[in-house]
């Protein structure tokens, strides 16, 4: 399943729009990762913790979107975003979305 940002795949043309598909999860931050992201606060740094948290967050969502995409048998997702929104202290949704296509043979 080709993913893309972008409206137009190159070299591709779009036969049909199928709909937007979309993924999302929502975690919540663990309480050992966060006293460890907090002594790394203190002395500056990325927080590794929450990059690899948010790294297989975003895969999830992507499964999810793909799934939903090849339900309608689609080619590729184009215009694919991600969003974030926080749903109570210490959690999390990402959510990502396109629209399924299909590409003319």
């Amino acid at each position: 399943m080709l993913i893309i940002t972008t409206e137009q795949i190159p070299g591709q043309k779009i036969d049909q729009a199928l709909g937007l598909v979309k993924g999302s999860t929502i975690r919540a931050r663990h309480i050992g990762k966060d006293i460890l992201a907090g002594l790394r606060n203190i002395v500056g740094g990325e927080i590794e913790e929450y990059t690899q948290m948010l790294n297989q967050v975003r895969k999830e969502a992507i499964t999810r979107m793909v799934r939903e995409a090849e339900e309608l048998n689609a080619d590729a997702i184009i215009g694919v975003r991600f969003t974030s929104a926080q749903t109570m202290a210490g959690a999390a949704e990402i959510l990502v979305y396109g629209t399924a296509v299909k590409l003319s043979k």
